[in-house]
């Protein structure tokens, strides 16, 4: 049990409630805790001590414990924490220009996108929690939501699938009806429907939880669930798995979300809440182990059973309004190492990705192709020759296609990229797992000129872009189905020397950064 609640796998807010006797009886010739559950980034550790003074006690207490170096530092913090300085956040944006339009000084700018697009988006969200469904004794239910049921917190939750509603809809808004879904508390009736204005399938929980109904049972303790689900649960609506811009809207807000909870054990369960027949095509799907130990649950495999989940939270959603990161509104000119980067480290060690370089003298090159139908590189050949005479150039050509290439050799080869160059596609949604001195180069945006440079500006790394439009040469004007002409559907040649000069001045950039600098050094040492 001591190592269950030190990991934060009891979903509640405080993560850790130590059982003095386990300590006392301890046998000091084996460390209080497994350790090597507390699976984090190195750069993460002291933030995860400080969020959890419980486990950091521990450690101190313990001669095994593996981390006595992140507790040199104790007042660190995200930034969402209660008393956070802001000298020790995790992060904070950098902006070199002020827009009226957003703000009127840098400091003000800097304080919106961390609020926008940082960790104190986190603590936004947190600062919103509300109880509507309030648990009166021990063993009661709990429902507590952030503003437009974006994300809610929900225990001892009953689920009625013993008449199953499926149809084609994906988020079948009716699909729960009174007394289908919620809890024995007390549950504030305006307060929930107030939370119903944002109300769409991949925006909010609401047409889920509009429902939800205060129960005149205790639905564990009183034999109403054929089945229990001891182990903590998440639910997920998902945008489209075949998109690796849109799938990692799902997994940038399952970190948030995780956040949010002050949870990241994988010993728990993912529930896809999907209220149709259908199964989900996921070419991404080596990514949930990073979050889970187990495979993703559909829905309907619960279905003609009364199921009660202790533990679970219903995750931030993919396409929110003013969410992260599809289609976000970001004020101009400033940029962050922070949350988008935390998520960055995260997902590569979960997943074991190494980092192989950089190397000394040699700045790693990766083009990506696309053997699309429409924006190909119709003189790619002649660009990579060009790109081979230059000594400092590691070259090498990739095309992700899922059949040939497993996503976790793509992000491998992603990873150990210094400068990564690709048309304008999904495909670019790569930059995300570039190392922090990188440069991505969208070398057309195909006048879609905000998508991943704003990712880019999340992540924190250097983007570039095709700018004389008089040296790139498209095929022909573009033929999307029904909207007529766009640029988005032909393909492209591209100015020799333009692109090379480009591709040297983000190679300039790359060996002049100092992160670059001290890990080319200590390779070569």
């Amino acid at each position: 049990m001591l190592l269950l609640v030190a990991l934060g796998i009891v979903f509640s807010p405080a993560v850790v409630n130590i059982v003095t006797a386990e300590v006392t009886n301890h046998n000091p010739a084996s460390p209080l805790l497994n350790y090597s559950r507390i699976s984090l980034p190195p750069e993460h550790i002291p933030y995860f001590l400080s969020n959890n003074k419980k486990v950091a006690k521990l450690c101190r207490q313990d001669p095994l414990c593996p981390f006595k170096d992140a507790l040199q530092n104790p007042s660190v913090c995200w930034g969402y924490e209660k008393n956070c300085d802001a000298e020790k956040r995790f992060s904070y944006p950098v902006c070199t220009k002020v827009n009226s339009g957003w703000a009127r000084s840098l400091d003000a700018a800097q304080e919106l996108f961390w609020k926008q697009a940082d960790f104190g988006y986190v603590k936004e969200r947190l600062s919103e929690l509300k109880t509507l469904c309030k648990a009166s004794e021990p063993g009661d239910s709990s429902l507590r939501c952030s503003s437009h049921a974006r994300f809610c917190r929900a225990t001892n939750l009953y689920l009625d699938l013993r008449n199953s509603r499926r149809s084609h809809e994906r988020y079948d808004e009716d699909f729960f009806h009174t007394g289908e879904i919620g809890g024995h508390c007390k549950l504030n009736k305006q307060a929930l429907a107030a939370e119903g204005d944002h109300k769409s399938p991949l925006q909010s929980w609401y047409a889920e939880l509009q429902t939800y109904s205060e129960l005149n049972f205790h639905p564990i303790e009183d034999g109403h669930c054929d089945i229990i689900i001891e182990k903590p649960t998440v639910f997920m609506k998902l945008d489209a798995g075949v998109n690796m811009y849109h799938h990692f809207c799902d997994f940038v807000n399952l970190y948030i979300s995780q956040h949010i909870n002050n949870s990241f054990s994988s010993d728990i369960n993912i529930v896809m809440w999907d209220t149709s027949y259908y199964g989900y095509g996921d070419l991404f799907s080596e990514t949930w182990l990073a979050f889970t130990d187990y495979d993703i649950i559909h829905l309907k495999t619960y279905d003609s059973k009364r199921v009660c989940f202790k533990d679970s939270f219903f995750s931030l959603l993919p396409r929110m309004r003013y969410g992260l990161f599809y289609n976000t509104p970001l004020v101009t000119d400033c940029h962050t190492e922070g949350m988008f980067r935390a998520f960055s480290q995260h997902i590569l060690h979960r997943l074991n990705i190494p980092q192989n370089g950089p190397k000394e003298g040699r700045v790693r090159v990766t083009l990506l192709a696309r053997s699309t139908e429409y924006r190909r590189i119709r003189n790619q050949v002649e660009l990579l020759n060009a790109l081979k005479t230059v000594p400092l150039l590691d070259v090498s050509v990739v095309d992700y296609k899922y059949k040939d290439v497993p996503f976790l050799e793509q992000l491998r080869i992603t990873h150990n990229s210094d400068i990564f160059i690709g048309m304008h596609g999904a495909g670019l949604t790569h930059l995300l797992f570039l190392p922090d001195w990188a440069v991505i180069f969208e070398l057309y945006n195909c006048q879609d000129e905000s998508c991943y440079r704003d990712l880019a500006r999340l992540r924190g790394i250097q983007y570039v872009t095709w700018q004389k439009m008089d040296k790139v040469f498209p095929q022909d004007k573009g033929h999307h189905p029904t909207l007529g002409d766009h640029p988005k559907f032909t393909n492209y040649s591209f100015d020799v020397e333009e692109f090379m000069r480009i591709v040297l001045e983000a190679a300039d950039y790359v060996t002049q950064h100092p992160k670059w600098q001290r890990s080319a050094r200590h390779d070569e040492l």
